[in-house]
């Protein structure tokens, strides 16, 4: 598994937990502080900590704005209603389209979809893939 695959389950796993949990990112001295115990906790890696971290801090800033594009790509689904591990994902990969210099977007969707086959449920792929293709073309 790639470097930033790992960084980006990292992202996953810590914006899951954040999710459901109802915390919002507000306070980036919090976030920073609840981010170094999580990694800690978890024994990440630390040459995939840096991606991860640059993840989870540019939805935290960006988030209004993602969750609104993932909104208007998503027919009949507002964020809130969707699973949180598909939101998480979604929100990574919407990040790193509208955000990801040195990502390219299909690489963004492909990375995605990859990490939903081992997170999300078998019939989430094809509404995460659906999604991101919307949100690419808009992109």
């Amino acid at each position: 598994m790639g470097l930033r695959r790992k960084s980006r389950e990292l992202a996953l796993q810590f914006l899951y937990g954040h999710d459901v949990q109802d915390d919002t990112c507000g306070d980036e001295e919090k976030l920073q502080a609840r981010l170094n115990e999580f990694f800690v906790s978890f024994q990440a890696d630390g040459k995939s900590i840096a991606y991860a971290e640059q993840l989870v801090t540019g939805i935290c800033r960006h988030r209004k704005e993602i969750d609104s594009l993932l909104s208007s790509s998503s027919h009949n689904w507002r964020v809130e209603r969707m699973a949180a591990v598909d939101r998480n994902i979604l929100r990574i990969a919407a990040y790193e389209i509208q955000h990801g210099e040195d990502v390219p977007k299909t690489v963004a969707i492909n990375e995605a979809l990859e990490i939903a086959k081992r997170y999300a449920e078998p019939e989430a792929v094809g509404f995460i893939n659906g999604i991101l293709d919307g949100l690419h073309g808009k992109g």
